[in-house]
């Protein structure tokens, strides 16, 4: 009955509540196949699941999870030691340019993760302009593999996203609250801790738990900045043990303990309920702070937005300068390059429109009943649960046992990128798709629309700015996809991820900066149209 009447509100007929369920179970069948059949193939190829687990006792595979454990909790920490402070010094200060600088905050998010990590390390490498600046010191060149880069890379890839999750709650407190602070001259220290601390109290907690999860799941930085067996992470530690050592039982123990953790830090956040409103009660007045002058306050603030801004732009920088010094002609004239990128957009096409297929299909189910909403909220975060490289790894030894690997690679890519692309694409889709059938399903109804008809003239007529946004970033984030095809990777599976490893591991760092380069635009050029098409959503 329940079912019924939450069916009824969205004016959905007997046939449309059929096929819509049947759509979301066979979607939700297909995610549940692919990301843990991976683990029946590996338990098979194992000699069982107690003595793979038992092989969790090994000291240094209990030291690859410890240290997995500490850098996601050191970097989590640093992302929120650096990010909360230049989300205050950015809404204190209505500096020139300030839609401009929040924008610049994307960059980390648009930037293919191992182009960031090239980025990183012709600043900060033994052989970058920090490390020559400290030898004109007196002090010895720094060491950027290990704990030391994995930490630097981190920051540079989370802070943005903790000072954007800060100022998101810093603008939900209302303008009443500003002016009343203002009005009552209240110090710096009382207005953090009456006004602004309340506020990121409510969005830190769950700031933390992203940052800790993209730190904890992290590959491609690991892999280019470990620096060695010292400074492993379970997924590294994954893929060496089939890559090169060919371990089955310890590649299943190890996936099982990323998987159990994952979800153990994970569940709760996506259980919880959302939080209230920030601040009480407002008129909605536009914000405004009234913060009495403190020229101690400002120039922390100044040196605060300094100091971000290095590590926000230096590395794009370098990309920008040593990619120009590639010659680009000559690289986009490579037959090589040209069948990895044709191969990426392979990739990235197919995974976009199966992700967001499966999207919709979770999406406009979600209205049926209590249950299938739950699972809307579930089954997308099964993604972050069963990381790709995780889920390559089962493939791995399926396509191996086929003994046609390459061929059937890209399928793997294509489904593992699709099931990353589920998590915010769901997110963007469903409040659409429900109000869309809130505002037109009653005269869907009454017009008698088949099934077809009203999925056309009421929801995907609705839907088409959203699945743009999806779509740009769920091209984005493909293209610039490493984990999923690292375990593939030969001369007849090649990405531009995987071509950018290769001539960055056989020394032609002129090629790799120009691919880079490249790389790097692509992905920045569709997140920024995916961040216009949110921006114009928003203002709708």
């Amino acid at each position: 009955m329940r079912a019924q009447r939450q069916a009824d509100v969205l004016f959905l007929s007997a046939a449309d509540r059929r096929g819509r369920r049947a759509a979301a179970l066979g979607a939700l069948a297909l995610v549940l196949l692919f990301l843990f059949a991976p683990f029946v193939f590996l338990g098979a190829r194992s000699h069982g699941l107690v003595p793979a687990l038992a092989s969790l006792a090994d000291p240094y595979l209990q030291g690859v999870i410890g240290f997995t454990l500490g850098q996601a909790l050191l970097s989590t920490l640093l992302s929120l030691c650096f990010g909360v402070p230049f989300a205050l010094a950015l809404h204190r200060n209505r500096l020139p340019g300030r839609a401009l600088l929040l924008r610049l905050l994307l960059l980390p998010q648009a930037l293919p993760v191992l182009v960031g990590a090239l980025g990183i390390v012709t600043i900060f490498g033994r052989n970058g302009a920090v490390a020559d600046l400290l030898v004109w010191l007196g002090l010895p060149r720094p060491s950027i593999y290990g704990l030391p880069g994995i930490l630097l890379a981190h920051v540079f890839f989370n802070m943005p996203l903790v000072t954007r999750m800060a100022l998101g709650g810093l603008q939900s407190v209302p303008a009443e609250s500003w002016k009343l602070a203002g009005q009552l001259s209240l110090s710096p220290l009382a207005t953090f801790r009456l006004v602004e601390a309340p506020a990121l109290r409510a969005v830190l907690p769950g700031a933390a738990a992203l940052v800790f999860m993209l730190c904890f799941t992290s590959f491609t930085l690991v892999l280019v900045l470990g620096g060695g067996p010292a400074a492993t992470t379970l997924q590294v530690a994954i893929y060496q043990a089939l890559r090169y050592d060919f371990a089955p039982d310890r590649a299943l123990a190890l996936a099982l303990a990323q998987v159990g953790l994952v979800t153990l830090f994970l569940l709760p956040t996506v259980l919880a309920r959302p939080e209230a409103a920030l601040g009480g009660f407002g008129l909605g007045a536009p914000q405004r702070r009234f913060d009495p002058p403190s020229p101690l306050r400002a120039g922390l603030d100044a040196l605060v937005l300094a100091a971000g801004l290095v590590l926000l732009l230096a590395p794009f920088a370098a990309i920008l300068w040593s990619g120009l010094q590639a010659d680009l002609g000559k690289l986009l004239a490579d037959p090589q390059v040209r069948r990895a990128a044709l191969t990426s957009f392979g990739i990235a096409g197919g995974a976009t429109l199966l992700g967001l297929a499966l999207s919709l299909a979770l999406v406009l189910s979600a209205g049926l009943s209590g249950t299938l909403r739950l699972v809307l909220r579930l089954v997308p975060a099964l993604g972050l649960v069963v990381p790709p490289i995780v889920i390559g790894a089962g493939w791995f030894l399926v396509l191996r046992m086929t003994g046609d690997v390459a061929r059937l690679a890209p399928l793997v890519a294509i489904l593992a990128n699709a099931m990353a692309i589920l998590p915010y694409a769901t997110r963007i889709l469903a409040p659409e798709a429900e109000a869309a059938a809130l505002r037109a399903g009653r005269l869907a109804s009454s017009l008698g629309l088949s099934s077809w008809a009203r999925l056309r003239h009421v929801e995907l007529a609705s839907l088409g700015r959203p699945l743009a946004l999806s779509a740009s970033l769920g091209l984005a984030t493909a293209i610039g996809d490493l984990g999923s095809v690292a375990l593939f990777g030969s001369q007849d599976f090649v990405t531009l991820p995987t071509l950018l490893l290769q001539r960055m591991g056989s020394y032609r760092s002129t090629d790799a900066e120009g691919l880079a380069l490249l790389l790097g635009a692509l992905c920045l050029g569709l997140i920024l149209l995916a961040e216009r098409g949110f921006l114009e959503r928003r203002a709708r």
